[in-house]
């Protein structure tokens, strides 16, 4: 693993995603998830993040009570186990759970856990969607912490998950806290009777919006998502949903730095350089030029 004294010297550090498969049984995805933050560690990796929801196939195919028993506190087994691999590695682990807040109450959340094994932060999912197959809005109550970034052992990270990537608010006002990285643990696929037609378009524009996030704030952007068909729990009529996988790590100009296929299970990493992202801005001054005294019609739904 990458030494720690030379990451305080140059202000570099190196950062990994997962991209997976998961299976019905919980304790196998966490098994797997432990393995490959193993893997990581010997790719010298200090910052790890996860897909969205990895403990679990995506449940949210269907609207049914009996996936809630997945939930679990922010505290509960799966962030422990992550605890002490990242203690055991002196890495930073970005892990995603259901979360069980409150009896009646849960959200999509993303744990941030430091070097030492304890939590640094917590990310509730803000953006909530409720389309074909991806009925969260079932499961998961908005997110009330907004958006934040954590100073962890490494550097500075920001978190946001899976549908927040579409929204251009959410990455800037995370950037502005000043993100050295912004992660999406992502859960996103093809319905598979719409991927010949509109396959290659969806893939493409969910990579564009996200390296338009790295452009537009000069940040690096890394997005694990997962893969493999899932069934759905409704019926094959409905098709189930094939996650399109294409993990990857772009540069604070936008530029891919490595990236996954569709159908293999990867550890992705790249070294993220704050000197790099200085002279980013310095070059395209998009936050100086910024007009801020003209922006107050954006916190409308539509200004009509």
């Amino acid at each position: 693993m990458a030494k720690k004294t030379a990451t305080n010297k140059t202000g570099k550090f190196t950062i990994g995603i997962v991209q997976m498969a998961m299976v019905e049984d919980k304790a196998k995805n966490l098994k797997k998830a432990l393995s490959f933050i193993d893997q990581a560690a010997k790719k010298g990796v200090q910052v790890l993040c996860l897909p969205e929801l990895f403990g679990s196939l995506y449940f949210c195919q269907s609207e049914d009570h009996k996936f809630f028993k997945l939930a679990e506190p922010i505290d509960g087994p799966t962030t422990k186990a992550l605890q002490v691999k990242a203690k055991q590695h002196k890495m930073v682990i970005i892990n995603s759970i259901f979360e069980k807040r409150a009896a009646g109450l849960y959200h999509n959340t993303a744990v941030i856990i430091d070097a030492d094994g304890s939590i640094n932060g917590v990310y509730r999912k803000m953006h909530i969607p409720d389309d074909p197959l991806y009925y969260e809005k079932f499961y998961f109550t908005p997110g009330d912490l907004g958006f934040n970034v954590w100073k962890t052992r490494y550097g500075k990270i920001g978190v946001l998950v899976c549908w927040d990537q579409w929204y251009p608010e959410g990455a800037r006002l995370t950037a502005m806290k000043g993100a050295d990285v912004l992660f999406y643990p992502t859960a996103i696929g093809w319905h598979p009777r719409e991927k010949a037609e509109y396959g290659a378009v969806q893939a493409d524009a969910w990579e564009t919006i996200q390296r338009s996030h790295a452009i537009a704030n000069g940040v690096y952007v890394a997005a694990a998502n997962r893969i493999g068909y899932e069934k759905s729990h409704i019926g094959d009529k409905h098709g189930g949903i094939e996650f399109f996988g294409n993990s990857f790590i772009s540069n604070p100009s936008g530029k891919i730095l490595t990236k996954a296929g569709s159908k293999k299970e990867e550890i992705l990493t790249a070294i993220v350089d704050p000197e790099l992202t200085d002279i980013t801005r310095t070059h395209w001054p998009f936050l100086r030029d910024r007009r801020i005294d003209a922006y107050g019609a954006i916190t409308k739904r539509i200004d009509d």
